[in-house]
Order: structure tokens, then C-alpha cells, then sequence
């Protein structure tokens, strides 16, 4: 066994203060390329309620929520209360969730990149099916397959992201797939302003331009490197080692090279990831792979960006008012993200996380409260009680962008031994769809059923997963990625559970699992 014995649970011994390496321009680039991903995401996200805003869109494909919102009586809440035009953007996730459980052993067995390649040639075809769509059927197929694309992409970019990254730049950098989120969702938002004033056709550029960042990711995951961990579990250790020197820029690697040796020895040995994962030993960070995405999603920032057009027009804003306010939404979101790339590896995740939190539940109650006691019915909010709505919606943003927009993704990526990385990002991927996919085919009828109310149910969301942050989440800043297993050992709680189980610590790898 190379570089050294087994630790606790089954991984290396803590000799981080001996790797080696700088940022190199090389794996800079690398991330950049990968992040790239994430603006699919972001721009399906951001171009979907600018769509069904649209009256031509609406009228060619749901002509019942176009007559609804023509007739000047319809309650403001429930003009766009319709489970076919949920579908449409709720389909995405759903397909979504399938493809990422699918690509997780794609992912562990052939390596990120091909993951990231298939990602984007879907997307590529769901955009072009989406542009030239004659019927609903149609619609759907190409939502569909671009499900698929944001499966395979959720499920290894970020895991690209973190492998790739040295140590103490790892939170920074797996952030830009956040980022290029927020990139795509601004872009998205800029595009419907500009497309809805292409009478009758606006709507099909939209929903077409997303081939662009979906070509991008494609071209990108061909000339990308593997991951030094990837290829080191593929048995090809050499090459693993080749490239872990060119990303970090020195032949000195032998420190960080023995972990990953010593990582992919144990992740060979597991030969049923999934069923290895509900063992007593990976019991936290399970816990973390269901629960992050989740409260990520319940924080109700995907009812604003989903339907940020919808939910301004239906709060009075006309028009083009209301396509430029989910613009300002978007680059806010986009701005925020960038601070806490600056911030997450100087302050740490667990402040960054509390911080966002209290402020989310600050801006939810007072949104709530205008539109409980100056917007109803058929009444429209004033212009100045409107501009205070749009700021403390833009400020929910911020807060969002800051926490626990990228670190929904970036704490449960970077938690997971590798032997069970692939299988937990996977876990991680498909909640957050699943729960992105209950929330997109509920909230027009949330918002018509709950009115203001739906405010005051995601500000308690947000409570209890600050509290939760506060209690179970341990910081995980400047903690090597092969090393995290020691993190739990050492928390007050979750040491309970590990310490526990340390019969099932790994002395022999060929011995220790038998699925």
C-alpha cells in the first residue's frame, strides 16, 4: 500500500501540512471550464419564468392561463394557477433527478469528464427540440433531455470542482459552479427582456439560445484533464500523478499523492457504493448529502427565480416592470455569489451559512407583511410600497448568494471519502432536483392558495435549517478533502456516532467491505 498506513475509518493519516503545490494558471483554467456547467443550470433556471410570462408562449401552448390572465377580475395570486404550466418547468427536475442516479456510476467508473461531455450534448439537444417546438409533447421531450444534461452535469461538475482545487483555495474555487448558476441566470433574464420584444418569436430564441453555455460545457469536458483522484481509481496512477504535478505546479506531490493512493485503494474495495454509504460510519455525511440540498431548495429562493417574472406581475408589476426586476434579482444573486467566493475560505462556511440564514428570515417576514397588509384581491401594490418589495426580494438574494446558494452545493461535494464521493454527490443532486421539482409543480398553486403566506412558510424553513447549521455542521475550512473523515471524529456530536462504529475501521481494504 502506498504512502502510508490507514487511519480511522479508513483514511490516511493527517499529513496535510506536507502538501505541496500553488494555484497554477492550469488548474485555474481547468475549474473555469468545468464551472461552466453550472450556466446551464442557471439558465434554464432564469430563461423558464421569463417564458411563461409570455402572452404569445402562452397563448400557443396554454391558452387557458393566457385568457386568465387577460380577464382583469382573477385574484392576482391565482392568474397563473395552472399544473400544465408548472409542468413545464417542473418536468426538467424531475428527468433530472432520474439521469443524475444514472450517472453516478458513469461517473465512478469512467471518470468526470465523460459525465460532463454527455451533460452538455443533452442539453444541446433539449434546447434544439425546445426552439422549434409545435406542440406541448414536444415541449416536454425537450425539457426532458435537458433534465438529463442538468443530471449529468450537477453530478460531476462539482465533484470536478473539488478534486481538482488545492486544499486551501477548494471552497473558492468549487463556487464557480454556483457562480456561472447565478452568470446564467442573469443572462437568462437579460435575454427574455430582449427576446419579448420579438413579436411572435421571442419566446423560441430564448429557450434555443440555451445551446450556447451547453456547447460550451461539451467542447469544454472534451479538452479537460481527468481528475488526478479519477484516474488514480481507475488504476491509471501514473497518469494520475502526471497530472497532479502540472495542476499544481511541482514534481513535490508525494504527500497528496499517498492520500488519494490510500483513498482509491479503500474506493476500489467498495464494490456497492450506495449500500456502503447507510453504514454507521457515513452516517453524517448522509445526513448532510439529504439535508443541505433540501433546505438549500426550502429557503424558497426557487419560487423567486423560477417565477420571478411570474410573481412580479403578479404582485401588479406590467410587463417589461416585471422583467427587469427578475433582472435586477439575477445580478444581484450573480454580484453576491462573487463576494462569497472571496469570503468562504476566510470567514468559513458555517458563519457564511448562519449569517444568510437570519437575514433570509429578516427579508421574508417584512415581504410579507406589506403584501399581507397593502396587496390582495385585485389590489395593486403602490409604487413605493413596490420598490420596497424589490429591494427586500433583492436582498433575500444576496443573502442567498452568499450562503446558501453556493455552499448548498460546495459542503456536500467536498465531505465524502472516495469511496463513496460519486455515490453522495449523487444523493446530493438528486434531492436537490427532487425537492426543486415538488417546489416548481406547487408554487403557482402555493401562491394562489397561501397568497402572502408563502413568505412566512419558507421564513420558518430558513429557521430551522440555521438552527440546524448551528448545531450539526462542522467548519470545514482548510480541511483536506481526503482528510474530512477526522472533522466528524472530532465534532461533539457526530464523534458519538463514528467512534462508535470504529469496529468497521479499515486495516485491509480487500477484507473490510463485503457488500
Amino acid at each position: 500500500m502506498a504512502g502510508g498506513s490507514f487511519g480511522p475509518a479508513g483514511v490516511a493519516k493527517e499529513r496535510a501540512d506536507q502538501y505541496q503545490g500553488k494555484v497554477t494558471s492550469y488548474v485555474i483554467i481547468s475549474c473555469i471550464v468545468a464551472a461552466v456547467g453550472g450556466s446551464i443550470f442557471g439558465y434554464d433556471i432564469g430563461i423558464s419564468g421569463g417564458v411563461t410570462s409570455m402572452d404569445e408562449f402562452l397563448e400557443k401552448f396554454f391558452k387557458t392561463v393566457y385568457r386568465k390572465k387577460q380577464h382583469a377580475h382573477e385574484s392576482n395570486y391565482c392568474k397563473y394557477n395552472n399544473q400544465g404550466l408548472a409542468a413545464f418547468t417542473s418536468s426538467l427536475y424531475l428527468s433530472g433527478l432520474v439521469a443524475t442516479l444514472v450517472a453516478s456510476p458513469i461517473t465512478r467508473r469512467y471518470g468526470r469528464r465523460i459525465s460532463i461531455i454527455i451533460g452538455g450534448l443533452s442539453f444541446l439537444i433539449g434546447a434544439a427540440l425546445n426552439a422549434s417546438a409545435i406542440n406541448i409533447g414536444m415541449l416536454l421531450l425537450g425539457r426532458i433531455m435537458l433534465g438529463v444534461g442538468i443530471g449529468f452535469g450537477n453530478q460531476a461538475v462539482p465533484l470536478y470542482l473539488s478534486e481538482m482545487a488545492p486544499t486551501h483555495l477548494r471552497g473558492g474555487l468549487n463556487m464557480m459552479f454556483q457562480l456561472a448558476t447565478t452568470m446564467g441566470i442573469f443572462t437568462a433574464n437579460m435575454v427574455n427582456y430582449g427576446t419579448s420584444k420579438l413579436h411572435p418569436w421571442g419566446w423560441r430564441l430564448s429557450l434555443g439560445l440555451a445551446a450556447a453555455p451547453a456547447l460550451l460545457m461539451t467542447v469544454g469536458g472534451i479538452l479537460l484533464p481527468e481528475t488526478p483522484n479519477s484516474l488514480i481509481e481507475q488504476g491509471r496512477k501514473e497518469k494520475g500523478r502526471q497530472v497532479l504535478e502540472r495542476i499544481r505546479g511541482t514534481k513535490n506531490v508525494d504527500a497528496e499523492f499517498d492520500d488519494m493512493i490510500d483513498a482509491s485503494e479503500l474506493a476500489n474495495s467498495i464494490k456497492h457504493p450506495f449500500r456502503n454509504i447507510l453504514q454507521r460510519r457515513n452516517r453524517p455525511q448522509l445526513i448532510m448529502a439529504i439535508f443541505m440540498p433540501t433546505f438549500q431548495i426550502l429557503t424558497g429562493i426557487n419560487s423567486i427565480l423560477f417565477y420571478a417574472p411570474v410573481l412580479f406581475q403578479s404582485m401588479g408589476f406590467k410587463g417589461n416592470a416585471s422583467l427587469i426586476s427578475s433582472a435586477l434579482t439575477g445580478a444581484v444573486l450573480c454580484s453576491s455569489t462573487v463576494v462569497s467566493i472571496a469570503l468562504v475560505d476566510k470567514w468559513g462556511r458555517r458563519p457564511l451559512l448562519i449569517l444568510g440564514g437570519i437575514l433570509m428570515i429578516v427579508c421574508q417576514i417584512i415581504v410579507a407583511t406589506i403584501l399581507g397588509l397593502k396587496f390582495g384581491g385585485d389590489k395593486e401594490l403602490t409604487k413605493g410600497y413596490s420598490i420596497v418589495v424589490v429591494t427586500f426580494i433583492c436582498l433575500f438574494v444576496a443573502a442567498f448568494g452568499i450562503s446558501w446558494g453556493p455552499l448548498g452545493w460546495t459542503v456536500p461535494s467536498e465531505i465524502f471519502p472516495l469511496e463513496t464521493r460519486s455515490a453522495g454527490q449523487s444523493i446530493t443532486v438528486a434531492v436537490n432536483l427532487f425537492f426543486t421539482f415538488v417546489i416548481a409543480q406547487s408554487f403557482l398553486s402555493l401562491l394562489c392558495a397561501l397568497k402572502f403566506g408563502f413568505f412566512l412558510f419558507f421564513a420558518g424553513c430558513v429557521t430551522i435549517m440555521t438552527i440546524f447549521v448551528y448545531i450539526f455542521l462542522p467548519e470545514t475550512k482548510g480541511v483536506p478533502i481526503e482528510e474530512m473523515i477526522l472533522m466528524w471524529q472530532k465534532h461533539w456530536f457526530w464523534k458519538k456516532i463514528v467512534s462508535e462504529h470504529s469496529s468497521d475501521s479499515i486495516v485491509k481494504p480487500e477484507n473490510s467491505f463485503q457488500a
